[in-house]
């Protein structure tokens, strides 16, 4: 049985067997880093750095002369529709025989869901890319609002003419099977992912096990939200955590009609809520019409899973408890 979740024999053991292999074999750019389509890039873009186009301004801030914008590097790289058909060989290629895979067990639909680029050095005029892309991984069957699907994650790998890596970019798509039956909902656009650091790479972490962590000054025991490297009480360093009970209230709130982003569906109910341990956390109300939100309101905890990371808490109005 195919295409309903339920797969031949073998078939984890054939998306697994992809993880790790390689996709696109290093592929130079058609054309070596340029003045022109650097020129053009920041023209589109409406990005008026004169380290993009101005030699003597580049040179005033240390470089050597221009330099590529950074998020140029995969447009270098990139070929147009008729290019790609006229060079894709004969024989299914390693990216082809994953998609057909992935349809063969009913994840025939498609959705971008991040994309995560780590730059090594700026890309100067006379550099020639060349980017390879591998299969990083490939997720067991999730549930998702799409319809189950699995996560594939690859990574590309930019080099320069002298084989040195200059980016790499972490790319994830969802390839999901629409609920039989039903047309799927409004495809929204990937989430903002939240900057994470050092200070608070433990809220993020517990949040993706479904724990609602508080970081708590290790000397005098003061809760703090956000999350920072010294203790506003005593001034202290050291810190541990305490994780929240997942119950407050609604300190206040504002129903935000604009600015409009394609990731949310707006309205959108944003709220300060006050945690039953004292500190007050930013967050987003689910389960509840805005004209409904009242100042006081009690709130319990719960989760938006809205990809495969990260996991953020949101909260729904308490339960009314019986008289």
């Amino acid at each position: 049985m195919t295409g309903q979740g339920g797969h031949g024999p073998g078939y984890e053991e054939r998306l697994r067997a992809f993880t790790g292999r390689e996709l696109r074999a290093p592929t130079p750019a058609q054309d070596p880093v340029n003045q022109p389509m650097i020129r053009h890039w920041a023209e589109a873009m409406g990005d008026t750095n004169p380290v993009y186009t101005d030699d003597a301004a580049a040179r005033a801030t240390g470089r050597d002369g221009v330099v590529a914008p950074a998020s140029m590097v995969q447009a270098w790289t990139m070929r147009g529709y008729a290019a790609t058909v006229a060079a894709k060989p004969g024989d299914p290629s390693a990216f082809d025989e994953l998609v057909a895979l992935l349809d063969e067990g009913g994840y025939t639909s498609v959705v971008a869901t991040d994309s995560e680029f780590t730059f090594l050095r700026e890309l100067t005029p006379g550099d020639h890319v060349a980017v390879r892309e591998t299969v990083e991984s490939v997720s067991a069957r999730k549930r998702t609002g799409l319809g189950p699907g699995r996560f594939v994650t690859t990574l590309k790998t930019y080099t320069d003419q002298h084989g040195e890596t200059v980016a790499t970019q972490r790319w994830r798509t969802l390839r999901f099977r629409p609920e039989p039956g039903e047309a799927p909902p409004p495809v929204l656009a990937p989430r903002p992912r939240p900057a994470v650091n050092r200070d608070n790479a433990f809220f993020f972490e517990g949040a993706n096990r479904h724990r609602l962590l508080i970081q708590r000054c290790a000397d005098c025991s003061a809760l703090r939200h956000p999350p920072g490297p010294c203790c506003p009480q005593c001034r202290s360093l050291e810190w541990d955590t305490a994780e929240a009970c997942g119950r407050g209230r609604v300190y206040s709130f504002v129903v935000n009609h604009h600015p409009r982003h394609p990731a949310f569906e707006s309205p959108y109910l944003v709220a300060v809520v006050e945690l039953a341990e004292g500190t007050r956390l930013i967050t987003g109300l689910t389960g509840v019409a805005p004209e409904d939100v009242t100042i006081g309101m009690p709130v319990v905890l719960d989760w938006l899973d809205a990809g495969p990371e990260p996991t953020l808490p949101v909260f729904r109005p308490a339960p009314t408890e019986a008289p």
